[in-house]
């Protein structure tokens, strides 16, 4: 990955998942005066975990949209590329995915409903901005290609047979020989 790529890729995740996911629930349970810091006790830990795990989906996904499409998760400055390497292989969003499982994560690390509230918020945030905006834009940018990938892999669910491209299928009984 070139330098000015990765710069472009830390400046978005620097100032825009940070500020939905960690900056405005921070600003919310500021707020209600909770602020404390961070709690620490073993039933909380399982939201730690949780968090972390969020955070690794996204970056990996970030990661392969600037190692494999060469673009960023900006929409200024999309990927060049269709992505379905990696965790695209088994969920159409898998970088949403992983913040949304760190923002509910956050919701439980403070016993927040009004995080809950804006996690759910932003559930359904990224479910129009996913179907009105993003679907139809890789649909007119990659047409058939996407449209495949579009039946074989689930918009939020979880396949548990990883796709592949049609290039990349090995003809059957090509290793039996």
């Amino acid at each position: 990955m070139n330098r000015r790529l990765l710069l472009k890729v830390v400046l978005f995740t620097i100032f825009v998942p940070t500020t939905f996911i960690l900056l405005i629930p921070y600003l919310i349970i500021k707020g209600q005066g909770e602020w404390h810091g961070l709690p620490l006790s073993p039933w909380r830990l399982p939201a730690y975990a949780l968090f972390f795990l969020g955070a690794g989906l996204y970056l990996r996904c970030v990661w392969e949209f600037a190692e494999r499409g060469r673009g960023t998760p900006a929409p200024v400055d999309p990927p060049k590329h269709l992505v379905v390497s990696g965790l695209y292989r088994y969920n159409r969003n898998p970088m949403y995915v992983g913040l949304m499982i760190a923002l509910f994560a956050i919701s439980w690390i403070f016993m927040s409903n009004e995080v809950l509230f804006y996690a759910l918020c932003m559930l359904a945030a990224f479910h129009v901005f996913v179907v009105y905006y993003e679907e139809p834009t890789l649909r007119r940018l990659f047409g058939a290609e996407y449209e495949a990938y579009c039946a074989a892999v689930p918009r939020w669910g979880i396949t548990l047979k990883p796709y592949h491209r049609p290039e990349e299928i090995p003809a059957s009984g090509a290793g039996n020989q």
